[in-house]
């Protein structure tokens, strides 16, 4: 026969039940908390780690600056460049983003292999194109390509685009930027696989009213080669090394037109104090040097040069013939 529980004994199982669910629910989420699972999207892998994205930034950020620069003085009016974002994406991501009609060029940028591609929104292009034909850089609604004079001025200023990009990039690496091709259909632009990541860099331009896009797409392939030189050390190492370079011109510059006394040092001898003082027009004092010996150039007192005598026309001269080791410990050190 079944023992019939009392009230005190069935709430004494109802604690004890709960107790251990209580112990087992924290003891899943203490275990959960230590796995720390993090979802991979395969579609999506981040081939460039946060740190090279950041230098990355760093580096398009100052070509955002160069270009708000230049498209200000090409269009005399201000011109706003603001970096936007810095994405991985597959090349299908990217083409599927851009609007048709385009203004898209590709181009080469030694040594980064492959093709990377910059792209014009058609509000930034028209806004652009009316604003360098004299108007005041208004958008047009309609959505046509581009006829062949405006092509041509679009040419000419995605030209001085590359030459802004080389710039922004010769901290890192000197790249030779070389144009490819120009299409006004994404769709027949095929640089890379469609399912290969690319990094696109995206900055908004503001010109009066308009305001549109700038995007430049670099296949990773292309960064590949150099992916180990973007890091924020090495952007700190090179963006240092610009500033000493860019100093030690300055100083170079400020200090060619300081006047210097240049003296040669014929010889050096010994005499007696005697001598010395009986010395009278027309006496002869021996050398330790040999007249085909060379002689000590000094600059401020300074030997800087080793130089051989003789003579240019009818004036006494003398021919640099080695530089001073001083000089060449003084410019390591620099």
């Amino acid at each position: 026969m079944a023992k019939i529980l009392t009230q005190n004994e069935i709430d004494a199982l109802l604690t004890t039940v709960s107790n251990s669910e209580g112990e087992s629910a924290g003891a899943e989420y203490q275990d959960e908390k230590i796995r720390s699972v993090v979802a991979y999207d395969f579609k999506h892998p981040n081939r460039i780690s946060k740190d090279q994205i950041r230098t990355l930034e760093n580096l398009h950020d100052n070509f955002a600056g160069l270009f708000g620069s230049m498209l200000s003085a090409v269009l005399r009016t201000i011109a706003d460049v603001d970096l936007v974002s810095v994405d991985q994406i597959t090349y299908s991501e990217f083409i599927m983003s851009l609007v048709s009609p385009s203004c898209t060029y590709t181009f080469s940028a030694e040594p980064l292999d492959g093709v990377c591609l910059v792209d014009f929104n058609p509000t930034l292009t028209f806004s652009v194109i009316d604003r360098m034909f004299g108007g005041h850089g208004k958008t047009l609604e309609t959505e046509r390509e581009l006829t062949g004079i405006e092509r041509s001025v679009m040419a000419r200023l995605v030209e001085r685009v590359y030459r802004e990009l080389e710039k922004s990039w010769e901290h890192l690496v000197k790249i030779d930027i070389e144009q490819k091709s120009f299409e006004t259909n994404p769709q027949f632009i095929q640089i890379v696989p469609s399912g290969e990541t690319v990094v696109v860099i995206s900055f908004q331009v503001r010109v009066f009213q308009a305001t549109g896009l700038l995007t430049i797409c670099y296949p990773y392939v292309s960064l590949e080669p150099i992916v180990g030189k973007l890091s924020a050390q090495n952007w700190i190492d090179a963006t240092k090394k610009k500033n000493m370079d860019e100093d030690r011109f300055k100083n170079i510059t400020n200090l060619e037109g300081v006047e210097a006394t240049l003296s040669a040092v014929l010889l050096h001898t010994k005499i007696k104090m005697n001598n010395f003082l009986n010395l009278k027009s027309g006496d002869t004092i021996c050398s330790e040097k040999r007249i085909d010996m060379p002689i000590d150039i000094c600059v401020n007192k300074r030997k800087k040069f080793t130089a051989k005598p003789g003579v240019s026309g009818k004036k006494r001269a003398f021919q640099v013939v080695e530089v001073h080791d001083d000089i060449i410990k003084e410019t390591t050190n620099d």
